[in-house]
């Protein structure tokens, strides 16, 4: 089963959800009508001129999530939708996981 969130769901999690603003992304989340965990990333080219670090920034948003699902550690039946912020370049994946788990604890209260 895949945990990527299906490109109409995007604008269920942008009109419906709310936002939690971290140092690296920003995290829109709302419940999903399914039990099943979906993600999906967004990095816009304001941030990142080059395809390359544009690139770099979904896959590293993308194998954080994966590893925190992983772990168990990302919630059930919540879709999410990560937009990764300029303060990404450079950084590791662990970086990004640390920043992507405080946003979900913060977002879950």
């Amino acid at each position: 089963m895949s945990t990527r969130l299906p490109g109409a769901k995007y604008k269920a999690v942008f009109d419906r959800g709310r936002s939690v603003k971290g140092r690296l992304l920003v995290a829109w989340y709302c419940s999903a009508t399914d039990a099943a965990r979906k993600a999906g990333v967004v990095v816009s080219k304001k941030s990142f001129r080059h395809a390359v670090d544009r690139n770099r920034a979904k896959r590293l948003l993308r194998e954080a999530y994966r590893l925190l699902e992983k772990g168990g550690e990302a919630p059930l039946g919540v879709d999410w939708v990560f937009i990764g912020r300029a303060a990404m370049k450079g950084r590791s994946c662990a970086d990004v996981k640390a920043e992507m788990r405080r946003v979900m604890e913060k977002a879950n209260g």
